[in-house]
């Protein structure tokens, strides 16, 4: 497959677990320990991790440095971190920690001005806008809060000031392992093809995987479906071999 398949670590209290659809109320923790996991995705051949700290994304800041810190000095992963950056100091606290990259999504919506400046301060390489969407806006506040802004007025405000990579999350599918809305995906990828669209949200799997790399994405977050084995790590191995 040509697509980037990236594998999700999502963080609460110190340990990897999963939502569905964003709901705190509905967790299962897999790994007391995120570094297990992510040294797993590491040894069949991930370059890329996703990290999510929801305390951090709940309390409007970082609170899982300290397990960022653990699995960048211990894998040689590029690891992209999202979860409560909202301040320049929290970004910086981010990238102090090992992160590569830092995925931004309130502070789109509540400072986009701040956000854009961002992207021209650290590069538009270090710097993901994190879009997640329900019933057609944004959500924000670990999917607390429903904004006005939509996926597209997002990507059409922020391309300008070099925005290059988005993660959109489709919050109704996420952890529902029920497949992806494709269509959504390749057309938003179509109108914004100077921008790296990353699928998140209800990959079941691995003839999801290979549809969204059919239609022609660039890369795809996967989580629940690894941790209730319905791709197992051989599976996502083989995946993982580039045509």
């Amino acid at each position: 497959m040509k697509i980037e398949i990236i594998p999700a670590i999502d963080i609460i209290g110190g340990q990897c677990v999963r939502l569905t659809q964003g709901d705190y109320s509905q967790v299962k923790t897999y790994y007391a320990d995120p570094l297990d996991a992510a040294k797993s995705f590491e040894d069949i051949g991930c370059r890329r991790l996703h990290v999510v700290d929801l305390d951090g994304a709940k309390a409007a800041q970082p609170r899982n440095l300290r397990s960022l810190e653990r699995i960048a000095s211990s894998t040689g992963l590029s690891i992209e971190f999202g979860g409560g950056i909202k301040s320049e100091q929290a970004l910086s606290s981010v990238f102090d920690a090992g992160a590569d990259r830092a995925i931004c999504g309130s502070i789109a919506v509540s400072n986009p001005e701040g956000f854009a400046s961002w992207l021209k301060t650290f590069g538009s390489e270090r710097i993901v806008l994190g879009t997640d969407i329900r019933d057609g806006k944004v959500a924000i506040n670990g999917w607390l809060e429903d904004s006005r802004d939509t996926v597209e007025s997002q990507l059409e405000r922020f391309k300008a000031d070099g925005l290059t990579q988005a993660i959109c999350t489709d919050i109704k599918n996420d952890g529902m392992l029920c497949g992806p809305d494709v269509d959504m995906y390749v057309r938003l990828q179509t109108k914004f093809p100077q921008i790296e669209i990353t699928v998140s949200g209800g990959i079941s799997c691995v003839e999801d995987l290979r549809r969204l790399d059919q239609a022609g994405l660039r890369s795809v977050i996967v989580g629940k479906a690894i941790y209730e084995g319905r791709i197992t790590l051989n599976q996502l191995e083989q995946c993982l071999q580039r045509e």
